[in-house]
């Protein structure tokens, strides 16, 4: 499926039959060709991360077959791995107002392209990016991987790739989240 939005990461074969068939309410679910990982296209991003963080809240068992659930805030196809590199790059350097002064990490969860991407290499190029951006605006930030301000989220499946950035406080109100 071409456009999706959501990424959803399952546990096992029955967890990916039950996840299918429940997330079929927020929008289209389809399979990848990496196993246990589905995508879905939603048609508000915001509205559904407020829809699963209400069924979760009420202690709905819909979460018990996902290890984690990334909703995507831009996503793009890159058909060469440094046109990942260059639209990543330019994604999180529109951030750098909101980085600037603050903490963060990045992490990366790559699927497929396993010889042409390197999660800690893409990791790193972004880091530098932000902390060099930050220096140019006669500012600072820095990595903590403890209790980080900010938290990029990168996410691959073969040639389409989706970015979030996520707060301190969306990573305690979203436990679906599991960025880390």
């Amino acid at each position: 499926m071409k456009d999706w939005n959501v990424v959803i990461t399952v546990n096992g074969s029955e967890g990916f039959r039950k996840a299918r068939r429940e997330f079929q309410r927020f929008g289209d679910v389809a399979a990848t060709d990496y196993r246990n990982v589905l995508v879905l296209r939603v048609p508000d991003v915001p509205r559904f991360i407020e829809l699963l963080r209400s069924i979760t809240e009420a202690g709905k068992s819909l979460l018990n077959c996902v290890s984690r659930v990334a909703p995507a805030w831009f996503a793009f196809d890159f058909p060469e791995p440094e046109e990942f590199r260059i639209k990543a790059r330019t994604i999180v350097l529109d951030w750098l107002q909101l980085l600037c002064g603050h903490s963060f990490h990045i992490r990366m969860h790559r699927r497929g392209l396993k010889n042409e991407l390197s999660s800690p290499s893409v990791e790193q190029l972004l880091r530098d990016a932000i902390l060099s951006g930050a220096e140019e605006r006669g500012s600072s930030s820095r990595i903590d991987f403890a209790d980080p301000d900010y938290v990029i989220d990168v996410e691959t499946i073969g040639n389409c790739a989706c970015l979030t950035l996520w707060t301190r406080n969306d990573l305690r109100r979203l436990p679906f989240l599991r960025v880390d």
